[in-house]
């Protein structure tokens, strides 16, 4: 039986197939609880196929297909920086349990923090848990002159000018990584120029090709193309080494502190969605990630699996939207 089937049965007290029966003395009433899922779920990722929302999206329908005997099938809706699919699943859908929302920074707090008036706000979400993180990687070509980090902000001290860098927009996880890095290096954002692109299959052969100097994705974006030769990571965010690049030493480690921007994915649902299936999601994420089978595939496409609950979900993102609407206030990139 089960997992989704078996806590329906739960909440329906008196057993599947069954009905509670309530009700004050010479009184009885009868409720009934439907199960769930009991039909197809669409999971909705708002970025193009092969990304790391993508990826993590993929291994999750499939594992929680398994779990509840329904089948879960990932959609791709790209376009305007995650918002058009965002919007599909959360204001279009009906709130019933059967779309739900592969979210990440993108579409969350660093939308909300690059954007005075975004068409998806933070409200618009019911948060259901985090599952997976991913670790900033800075990436240069291949034969780049610079031999580290260190020499390479050094550069960009003496030649911001000449600093080109890849993002999806001024709201993209790019963006913000190089945000607080130029910051922590003391250089003005304003005299560095943005490349456009539609995400690491577009920036990353632009980097390679030598029409960009600088893109930043997560490690596991930039993994492939790293080991090819084609680009070099050159340095990793956080306090300690990517797990998934034991070799490549931390911003900190060559001199640059504070650099704290990450990437995450998780799921999200229309606000109006039971709270009955939301709990029902929360808990069998947090029994999907606890999985070592689950874990190992996230680890393959070089994810952290990380679980947080719809409550601390819910208070980091709010934390991380404070945080970046200052951070993109102050460098004068918040349109």
């Amino acid at each position: 039986m089960g997992l989704g089937i078996l806590l329906a049965c739960t909440v329906a007290l008196g057993g599947c197939g069954q009905s509670a029966q309530t009700g004050t003395e010479g009184t009885e009433q009868t409720q009934t609880v439907e199960l769930y899922p009991t039909k197809q779920i669409e999971y909705v990722v708002p970025y193009s196929a092969g990304g790391g929302v993508d990826l993590v999206a993929r291994a999750a329908a499939d594992y929680l297909s398994k779990e509840w005997g329904q089948p879960i099938v990932v959609v791709n809706k790209a376009g305007g920086g995650g918002t058009v699919g965002a919007e599909y699943a959360l204001k279009q859908a009906r709130p019933d349990g059967y779309t739900v929302l592969a979210t990440n920074n993108s579409n969350t707090s660093m939308l909300a923090g690059g954007m005075t008036n975004p068409e998806i706000k933070i409200e618009d979400n019911t948060f259901v848990a985090k599952l997976g993180e991913g670790t900033l990687a800075f990436v240069v070509k291949g034969d780049a002159p610079w031999k580290d980090f260190r020499e390479f902000s050094e550069w960009v001290q003496q030649n911001p000018e000449q600093l080109t860098w890849t993002s999806v927009g001024p709201a993209g996880f790019s963006a913000f990584g190089v945000a607080e890095w130029l910051k922590a290096i003391g250089v003005d954002m304003q005299k560095t120029r943005m490349i456009v692109t539609k995400g690491a299959s577009d920036s990353l052969p632009k980097v390679a090709g030598g029409h960009a100097v600088l893109a930043v994705h997560t490690v596991g974006e930039a993994h492939a193309m790293a080991a090819s030769g084609k680009v070099r990571i050159i340095a990793v965010s956080g306090t300690a080494r990517s797990e998934f690049l034991p070799d490549v030493p931390t911003a900190q480690e060559q001199g640059v502190d504070g650099l704290t921007v990450k990437w995450w994915t998780g799921i999200s649902v229309p606000n109006g969605t039971p709270e009955s299936i939301r709990a029902q999601w929360e808990a069998a994420v947090k029994k999907m990630v606890n999985d070592s089978a689950f874990q190992q595939k996230l680890r393959e496409i070089q994810v952290e699996p990380v679980f947080a609950g719809s409550e601390d979900f819910t208070n980091e993102i709010n934390k991380e939207t404070e945080y970046y609407t200052k951070l993109a206030t102050e460098r004068g990139f918040r349109k």
